[in-house]
């Protein structure tokens, strides 16, 4: 007589386990998940590029304004008026450049009167200037929040 296993050949009920689908629906969520999280990270990665680029292009271009306006007052200064450059203001690319300064002297000038922030006492300290370079970006297109970089220095003539 030959025995019957019915063990592989069991009788399955007429309802089916939804774990398989709970299970699909779970690895679903994780992933759309995971991949909005990445979505995010990488969008904040390149804002925060952008304005690293920005922030330093900004202060190359502060020290290149600083540069000009000692070339600047150099050319424009004379004798009977050493106190002729004190302002530029200009537009480099999305940059908005602004110089500013003052002059010290031991015994300014009535030409100077005004452009001057302190008087000195030696002939050491006689004939510099304080110079002021802000460089700012302020276009909603290139940047999200404004950057501004401000230099200021204090050079002899």
């Amino acid at each position: 007589m030959q025995r019957k296993n019915n063990i592989l050949n069991r009788v399955r009920p007429k309802y089916k386990s939804g774990m398989a689908m709970i299970m699909a629906i779970t690895l679903i969520i994780i992933l759309a998940t995971i991949m909005a999280l990445s979505l995010a990270l990488s969008s904040q990665t390149i804002k925060r590029t952008n304005d690293l680029y920005l922030s330093e292009q900004s202060a190359l271009i502060a020290k290149s304004a600083a540069e000009y306006a000692l070339l600047r007052i150099s050319l424009d200064n004379n004798e009977t008026n050493p106190c002729n450059y004190t302002q530029s203001n200009f537009k480099q690319d999305y940059y908005d450049v602004n110089i500013s300064v003052k002059y010290s002297y031991k015994n300014p000038p009535a030409s100077c009167n005004g452009k001057t922030f302190a008087t000195v006492t030696t002939d050491e300290q006689n004939g510099s200037i304080l110079l002021d370079v802000t460089v700012s970006v302020t276009d909603g297109n290139i940047t999200t929040e404004p950057i501004r970089y401000f230099r200021r220095s204090i050079q002899k003539l």
